[in-house]
């Protein structure tokens, strides 16, 4: 019981200080779960639902401030939620020790990119042509590289929802540098992402019959209130001051 009370309390901080960032946070999840001796697939599984959660949480306060850039979020949730789907059924064609490299190299990669500057393009993109599509959501208009948006999209889909994780490190900088989406909005229309990728994952591998209620849902509840708390706190915070601190985090859990 005070290993499960733990768990929560860690877990709260993690769906708070994650949200804000628009990242889901899953990546901490499932090594905080794996730590406490909870079986890779089910630490995986279990990592995806309450994942979910945080992020259904947070897309309410995000929506309600005008902040998800929905055409992008309906274009690249499909793409990641189809992705996610695949990589949590055919995660059983990898062993755990597999899965736990895996992992470690998806964190090594995003905490590379959190470490890279990414400038916020005040036009937006103005390239046309071939692959490239153009938009307009919230009085912006938006300009999006096909070509690398749905190759990123779909592999970093494929492998979040293979390990557990919501692949949030690579839907922000993917937003913001080959959409031209402002930080805030990138955000707020990556909780959506989130959500889409965490629940067709946790799909996957409950199939294969690695759901546990008796740990997931008192979690679930924990991280509802950290992802509604972390969303208020983001619509007030610029998620760019805590990026440095996210990089060395992510680099670490990688180890």
């Amino acid at each position: 019981m005070l290993k499960l009370v733990v768990i929560c309390a860690i877990i709260f901080v993690l769906a708070v200080v994650m949200t804000m960032a628009g990242r889901g946070g899953g990546n901490f999840y499932v090594l905080l779960l794996v730590l406490s001796g909870i079986p890779m697939h089910q630490a995986a599984t279990t990592g995806q639902f309450i994942l979910f959660m945080t992020a259904l949480a947070a897309f309410f306060v995000f929506q309600k401030n005008k902040a998800v850039v929905w055409p992008l979020a309906i274009l690249i949730g499909t793409l990641t939620a189809s992705a996610a789907f695949a990589g949590g059924y055919f995660s059983h064609w990898f062993s755990g020790f597999t899965l736990k490299i895996i992992f470690s190299g998806l964190l090594a990669i995003a905490g590379g990119l959190m470490l890279l500057p990414i400038k916020e393009r005040g036009e937006h993109g103005t390239k046309k042509g071939f692959g490239y599509w153009r938009f307009e959501s919230g009085g912006q208009t938006y300009t999006v590289n096909l070509w690398v948006a749905v190759s990123v999209t779909l592999s970093a889909g494929f492998g979040s929802g293979m390990v557990g994780v919501s692949g949030g490190s690579f839907l922000v900088p993917l937003m913001v540098l080959a959409c031209g989406v402002p930080m805030r909005a990138a955000v707020g229309t990556a909780s959506t992402l989130i959500a889409s990728t965490a629940l067709m994952g946790f799909i996957g591998h409950t199939i294969q019959g690695d759901f546990s209620p008796a740990l997931a849902l008192p979690l679930a509840v924990v991280t509802i209130v950290g992802g509604f708390i972390g969303g208020k706190f983001a619509m007030k915070t610029k998620p760019k001051h805590l990026k440095l601190l996210f990089a060395y985090t992510t680099l670490l859990a990688a180890l």
